[in-house]
């Protein structure tokens, strides 16, 4: 059953009326008992109002996260996907601008009502049937779905996040928390090393003055990046290495990203759903998705909780051999290490077996690429192919797709006119090399959404998932929970890869550890 939620009013597809209620929550948590499926706008902004009133809900349809879905599929990637946007295209009107507008103010648009909500759920139910594979797809649409209500519940309760721990780190590395303004001691003292190297004042934070004090002491730069500076035999460039490194745990980690994204106790990030092209999570603030190694310790459960972290190992040559159906690959992609499972065919070397593979999903073609890319087209030529008409599609312009339908990009104007040009053919290559791996990485990203709703439901209360990052997952649970929830985890992958390729030889294994520190799965 399909119910529609917009700003106060609630509408069970199928009823007589819209139902005004001063007390959302109150309805929502009252219709939850009979299992709907919600449909809302968006689920960024409708549901954490709930989540704030103690209402979480199993399943729901995110309007904009598949109006963006159906575009892609129809090669109109870009155009606006909100629900208005979504109903003037469908009522022939001019599509309104998206660019989002200052809260309480005269400008602010009226947000969509009930009537237009089931007017587009009506329209993208139409569009989906009329796809080739309207039920991959709609398993597409129902795991984006879920995804944008676990990020959501994630940046609601937050990633343990121990602020002592955090300090005490950020101590032992840069020295005291310095004044605002003013550079933590140990960054300090770095830049002072640098300056003293090039014998006069240096800022390392300006590219333009290390460029040219560089120059000064014949060192031609042509950018400041930490693979260049590797190259170069000068006294400056291992404090000025070692300064870059712990500048950037001072700016993306430190006390003043904490003071922000820091709340009792938790880190709580926001999760972008689909923010990249090939349906991965982004962040728009909190930077969750890029926690070094180093601030793993600081993630600690709670007193008698424990973490339970699971990530799938190797995930997307699993993809790739579920999806191309190759007997010999699907056989070794049977096995715990998939890598070891093919060295025989690579003369029992495990990483020449790895470097085929890897050039294969990734278009690689240096180093002895050329020759193991050869070996693997004679053992795996299914798999091989798959790959290779994915970037021939690239190279000729056209679209590719994930197994459940995410569509990529087309080509811009501005490739159009360099395939044209001198530089044809290597613009034909790039974009093949993407549509190459766009293919095998949407597609992961899809199992791993699939497994995180599964996951969502098999765990117990008061369990829950309190990161995701491409192929791992994090729950956070009462220590005797521990042994369901690494149950959980493993039964929610099996699932993930029978709802996603059926009935395959290929393991998607996902081995789990319950720590008390994120540090210590690793």
């Amino acid at each position: 059953m399909y119910v529609v939620v917009a700003g106060d009013e609630v509408l069970p597809l199928g009823s007589s009326g819209v139902t005004g209620s001063p007390d959302l929550a109150a309805v929502v948590r009252e219709m939850e008992g009979e299992r709907p499926r919600w449909v809302w706008a968006d689920t960024r902004e409708d549901y954490p109002p709930l989540l704030r009133a103690g209402v979480r809900v199993a399943r729901c349809h995110d309007l904009a996260l598949t109006e963006g879905l159906l575009l892609g599929f129809e090669g109109r990637h870009g155009e606006p996907r909100s629900v208005r946007a979504a109903h003037a295209r469908l009522s022939g009107l001019p599509v309104p601008d998206e660019r989002p507008s200052e809260p309480d103010t005269l400008f602010a648009p009226e947000p969509p009502s009930a009537g237009m909500v089931a007017e587009v759920l009506a329209d993208q139910l139409r569009r989906i049937e009329a796809l080739p594979d309207p039920g991959r797809f709609r398993l597409l649409v129902a795991a984006e779905s879920a995804g944008a209500l676990i990020a959501a519940e994630m940046g609601h309760d937050g990633m343990p996040w121990r602020r002592d721990v955090h300090d005490a780190l950020l101590s032992d590395l840069l020295g005291p928390r310095p004044v605002h303004g003013m550079r933590p001691a140990r960054l300090q003292a770095l830049a002072d090393e640098v300056s003293a190297a090039f014998g006069h004042p240096v800022n390392p934070d300006s590219v333009q003055q290390l460029v040219k004090a560089f120059k000064g002491a014949g060192v031609a730069l042509k950018s400041t990046r930490s693979w260049e500076l590797k190259q170069v035999d000068h006294p400056a460039v291992a404090p000025l290495l070692a300064y870059k490194e712990l500048a950037r745990l001072h700016s993306f980690h430190g006390w003043t990203w904490a003071d922000q994204w820091v709340r009792d106790g938790r880190f709580r990030p926001e999760y972008v759903v689909g923010g990249v092209v090939s349906g991965r999570w982004a962040t728009s603030g909190g930077g969750a998705l890029q926690i070094p190694k180093v601030m793993r310790r600081v993630v600690v459960a709670d007193d008698g909780w424990t973490l339970v972290v699971a990530d799938a190992a190797q995930l997307e040559p699993r993809v790739l051999a579920a999806m191309a159906g190759d007997v010999g690959l699907a056989r070794a992609a049977g096995e715990i290490d998939l890598y070891s499972a093919l060295a025989q065919a690579f003369g029992g070397d495990r990483d020449h077996a790895k470097i085929a593979m890897l050039s294969a999903m990734y278009g690689g073609t240096s180093g002895d690429a050329p020759k193991l890319l050869a070996m693997m087209r004679q053992r795996f030529p299914r798999a091989y192919q798959f790959v290779e008409d994915a970037a021939k599609a690239g190279e000729e312009g056209r679209l590719v797709r994930s197994w459940l339908g995410r569509t990529c990009p087309p080509p811009s104007e501005r490739w159009r006119g360099l395939v044209s040009g001198p530089e044809g053919g290597r613009a034909a290559r790039d974009r093949g090399r993407f549509t190459r791996n766009f293919v095998v990485q949407a597609t992961a990203a899809e199992w791993a959404l699939a497994l995180m709703a599964v996951l969502r439901g098999l765990l117990p209360d008061p369990a829950g998932l309190v990161f995701f990052q491409h192929d791992e997952v994090m729950v956070h649970c009462p220590l005797e929970q521990a042994p369901e929830v690494i149950g959980a985890v493993s039964a929610a992958a099996e699932e993930a890869t029978r709802l996603m390729f059926g009935r395959t030889p290929v393991r998607f294994p996902m081995e789990a550890v319950a720590v008390s520190s994120y540090s210590d799965a690793k």
